[in-house]
C-alpha cells in the first residue's frame, strides 16, 4: 500500500464562525476535536447543531471532515458533493471530494475535482494530489 492509502491527511477546512451561539460553540469544539483526531466526539456535537441549522456550511464541512477521518467515504462523498454543488468555488470541499473519490479508487471521477482545486488554490499539495491521480488514471488506461 502507498502512503496515501494508509495515512489519510487533509488540512482542516477554513474556520467559519456561524452567527448563532449554539452552532458557533459546536463548531469551535468540533473543530478542536477533529484536529485532535476525535471524529466520534465531534460528530456527537455536530449532529444536534446541524439539526438546528442544516444548511450551515461550516458545520457541514466539519461533518464531512469527520466522515473522512472515520473512512466513511460514501457519507463524506455525499456531504462534499452537496457542499461543492452549493458553492463550486469552495476549494477545501472540492479537494476533499476528490480525495474521497480517490480513496474509493474512483480515480477518473476524482481527477477533475483535484485538478480544479489545484488550479484554484495554487497549493503544491493540491497539485501533487492531482498529478498522483492523473498518473493512476493514465496507468489504468494502459
Amino acid at each position: 500500500m502507498t502512503r496515501h492509502e494508509t495515512d489519510f491527511e487533509l488540512a482542516a477546512p477554513p474556520v467559519v464562525f456561524p452567527g448563532d451561539a449554539a452552532p458557533e460553540s459546536a463548531y469551535r469544539v468540533a473543530h478542536d476535536l477533529l484536529a485532535r483526531r476525535a471524529p466520534v466526539e465531534a460528530l456527537a456535537l455536530l449532529e444536534p447543531a446541524l439539526a438546528e441549522d442544516p444548511r450551515n456550511t461550516g458545520l457541514r464541512s466539519l461533518r464531512a471532515w469527520a466522515f473522512l477521518i472515520r473512512a466513511q467515504l460514501g457519507r463524506a462523498e455525499e456531504e462534499l458533493a452537496s457542499l461543492v454543488a452549493d458553492n463550486p468555488s469552495d476549494v477545501w470541499a472540492r479537494h476533499a471530494l476528490g480525495r474521497a473519490l480517490e480513496r474509493q479508487s474512483r480515480h477518473a471521477e476524482a481527477l477533475p475535482h483535484l485538478r480544479l482545486a489545484a488550479v484554484m488554490s495554487g497549493d503544491p499539495e493540491h497539485s501533487a494530489a492531482a498529478a498522483r491521480v492523473a498518473a493512476q488514471v493514465a496507468e489504468s488506461q494502459l
